[in-house]
């Protein structure tokens, strides 16, 4: 597939981004990864915590120059925002090469499977759309500026991609770096999750991630078939949660959720 150009690069000479059909506030390029300076901005982040409506905003960026919109915040006790969070982008291959179901059974096999007893039981099938999911998206991300949720002064970013999914990977993040090298094995997950739930990254912090979802389940059943995912998908969800099984799991923190958080250890 061919690389989508990086626009990012023409807000160092116009910071506004007007030439790219843009009104930014005043905000910084960031280059930044654990083996040093990066040979082109991984993202836009805005200079002023975020205020509600500020991702709908520039929700624009994505028709216009290529860039989504996320939320990157810290979390009491992590590195607050991405020039500390040891980017990674050389690690990192491409979403679109991996197959969802089966980085999920690898995962399952190697941390699910042994506690729940079980096989992998294979994808959850696809929900209902009930909201169209980039404006549930902006509800949720309203919702986490406004301070609902662990997050901590969450900011607004650009960053260069083709999907929300594979925001991760565009800039190298390495929050589930214990659970894998490679996260865009994981945001081939999020993909899958995009077609079939209509989730949307809204937010990352050092270790953290939450979507949006615009299809949640609506049944005890559907739930549970999702909490499996979410179990391979990042095991703490599950393991240091205070529920005390996935059938918990599922009926608390899935059932009708309409954001899901994950957090790795």
């Amino acid at each position: 597939m061919a690389t989508l150009p990086n626009q990012l690069p023409t807000l160092a000479a116009d910071p506004t981004g007007r030439s790219i059909g843009l009104d930014l506030p005043p905000g910084a390029l960031l280059d930044t990864t654990v083996d040093g300076t990066w040979d082109e901005p991984l993202l836009w982040r805005a200079d002023a915590p975020a205020a509600p409506g500020d991702w709908l905003r520039l929700a624009s960026a994505r028709r216009t120059a290529g860039l989504y919109p996320v939320l990157v915040c810290g979390r009491t006790g992590s590195e607050p925002h991405p020039d500390k969070w040891e980017l990674d982008p050389d690690r990192v291959s491409y979403p679109g090469d991996h197959d969802a179901e089966e980085v999920l059974a690898e995962l399952w096999e190697e941390y699910a499977a042994e506690a729940e007893d079980t096989d992998w039981p294979g994808l959850a099938a696809a929900g209902v759309l009930d909201v169209d999911p980039d404006v549930w998206a902006a509800e949720v991300t309203d919702a986490l500026v406004g301070g609902a949720g662990p997050l901590a002064e969450p900011r607004l970013a650009l960053v260069r991609a083709r999907r929300s999914a594979d925001i991760p990977a565009a800039i190298g993040w390495c929050g589930p770096v214990n659970l894998t090298d490679d996260v865009a094995e994981l945001c081939a997950v999020l993909r899958s999750w995009e077609d079939r739930f209509g989730i949307r990254v809204v937010a990352l912090g050092f270790d953290q991630l939450v979507v949006s979802v615009a299809a949640p389940p609506r049944t005890l059943a559907e739930a549970e078939a999702i909490a499996a995912e979410h179990y391979a998908f990042c095991p703490d969800n599950i393991e240091q949660s205070s529920n005390d099984s996935l059938r918990a799991y599922a009926e608390h923190e899935v059932l009708g959720a309409r954001s899901w958080s994950f957090w790795w250890d």
